[in-house]
């Protein structure tokens, strides 16, 4: 195995292990939340968990599947953050791990020209490499308000580390 090829394995294998990642974060966090609070917004300004799930997905749709992917971008951006509240967490959670998981086969997919390539999205000028980076963040970000909310609606910690010795 050459060095790029081993750097991409590394790339990859790094990519999928922080989605799974933020998709535990992210179920763990949905059950300690009744039904009602999903689209519960704290003020004006922010977005319900609801929204935010909907939006990681149209954002790992667009970055990932499509550009990454190199299928049609189909993505409505704004009826993302629409108050529409339709879908129970069950419904909203297996619609999100189904898009994880086809992001995560086409990253696991894509092979060097893909990931080297430079391509337009969203208006940013980005790699394959740059699309994954963007794309893990964002959903890592996302993951993090959505923690946030459960405890600022429970007052809990979440226990992601539960018998974890970080130190």
């Amino acid at each position: 195995m050459s060095k790029e090829e081993k750097i991409v394995e590394e790339l990859v294998k790094n990519a999928l292990y922080r989605m799974d990642e933020s998709t535990r974060m992210i179920q763990k966090s949905l059950k300690y939340i009744a039904e009602d609070q999903l689209w519960q917004k704290p003020n004006g300004s922010l977005n319900s968990i609801g929204n935010l799930i909907l939006h990681i997905r149209g954002n790992m749709t667009q970055y990932i599947i499509s550009s990454l992917g190199e299928t049609a971008d189909k993505r409505n951006r704004d009826a993302e953050f629409l108050d529409h509240k339709t879908g129970s967490k069950e419904v909203l959670l297996k619609m999100l791990e189904e898009t994880v998981d086809t992001a995560k086969r086409v990253i696991f997919d894509a092979g060097t020209k893909q990931l080297l390539r430079q391509r337009s999205v969203q208006g940013f000028n980005l790699t394959g490499v740059g699309v994954i980076m963007h794309a893990v963040e964002h959903y890592s970000y996302h993951t993090g308000q959505i923690a946030f909310w459960v405890k600022q609606l429970k007052d809990i910690d979440l226990g992601f580390y539960d018998g974890i010795d970080l130190n």
